[in-house]
């Protein structure tokens, strides 16, 4: 049923806080349509069902933080979905209206963090010398990216919802668009470094190690590369969307469309999330490589430790090198003329 979102309005209310669909108008509240209960139910536990999945697959296969990432997606995907449940009950309810927004925009960035991850690994299985830029240091450049926006997002949409005036109210709009486009262009970067590294795989020499290269040649493994791919590109499609819903502001089209938001990021999270489930790393590397291909062991210090033991080993061959060619030193008495007196002495080596 189709409700008009100007009928009954009551403009006299300095507050929505004890407003009703009968006593308030749609325009009141937060949207101009009532949230579908069934479909946001269905997100709600669409995406509580990956929850314990994805702690059991990450403690088995130890990718922690892999883990810590979709589950903190995850289960703010859900809190924002059940908030949108309750604004069906009470579309003029503060509190539900505002873990909504703040969950379910900021919820991504723990997923895009866990993908972020999921490349280093496969740069140092493939051989880090294709890499223009070294694992480690993508991964705090675009994580440092992912912090930011975070903390633009969330401050914004308290900004936003708390704001007493139309003007405070845009201001939090537009912290909100700049953390969500900061986003959206980590993402964008990080697509194109992915898309990078794989060109150079295809043009290159790959690590020939023979565990690395077993891992490689499976055919799990190569479709998860491509569902690594696939999983960025919807969650920049819905980065994409938000910036464009919040830049036309909570009057716009975009905002006050349901059937756009559910399809353009519930659905593209949905997929995201299909896509690291089915496909998880932990399947694709095994237990012992996602280990193995830790970029955080390749520090420095490790390093020098390592060229240490290499120069000690060097030192050591070269000492026993040594004593065994003096092994092969021999002294012996020569043939003297009769008349000389001198003893002589020579050494000769073999």
């Amino acid at each position: 049923m189709t409700i008009d979102p100007y009928a009954n309005c009551n403009f006299s209310l300095n507050t929505t806080e004890f407003c009703t669909l009968d006593t308030c108008c749609l325009a009141q509240s937060s949207f101009l349509y009532i949230p579908n209960y069934g479909a946001n139910m269905f997100f709600a536990v669409f995406f509580a069902l990956f929850i314990i999945p994805h702690i059991g697959l990450g403690i088995w296969f130890r990718t922690w933080g892999f883990m810590v990432g979709m589950v903190i997606g995850l289960i703010l995907e859900v809190l924002g979905y059940v908030s949108r449940v309750q604004l069906h009950d009470n579309p003029f309810a503060n509190n539900p209206f505002l873990l909504y927004l703040i969950a379910v925009t900021i919820a991504p960035v723990f997923l895009t963090a866990a993908i972020y991850l999921c490349l280093t690994r496969m740069m140092v299985l493939q051989g880090e010398h294709l890499a223009r830029v070294k694992p480690r240091t993508i991964a705090i450049v675009f994580m440092t990216s992912d912090f930011l926006s975070l903390v633009l997002q969330s401050i914004g949409g308290a900004m936003a919802d708390t704001a007493d005036n139309p003007a405070d109210s845009q201001t939090g709009i537009n912290v909100m668009i700049a953390g969500l486009f900061l986003q959206a262009i980590s993402i964008a970067a990080f697509i194109g470094v992915f898309m990078d590294f794989w060109w150079k795989c295809r043009k290159g020499q790959l690590d020939m190690s023979p565990d690395k290269q077993r891992i490689r040649q499976t055919g799990i493994y190569k479709i998860f590369s491509w569902s690594l791919l696939l999983a960025a590109l919807v969650v920049l499609i819905r980065s994409i969307f938000r910036v464009i819903e919040l830049w036309q502001g909570f009057e716009g089209e975009l905002w006050n469309n349901e059937t756009d938001f559910l399809i353009l990021d519930g659905l593209m999270i949905a997929i995201a999330i299909i896509c690291l489930t089915a496909m998880h790393p932990g399947f694709a590397f095994g237990r012992s490589m996602w280990q193995a291909a830790n970029w955080t062991f390749k520090t420095k210090k490790g390093a020098q430790v390592e060229m240490k033991s290499l120069h000690s080993q060097s030192e050591s061959q070269t000492n026993v090198m040594s004593r065994f060619a003096m092994t092969y030193v021999r002294r012996y008495r020569p043939y003297c003329p009769s008349g000389e007196n001198l003893l002589k002495y020579r050494f000769t080596v073999r």
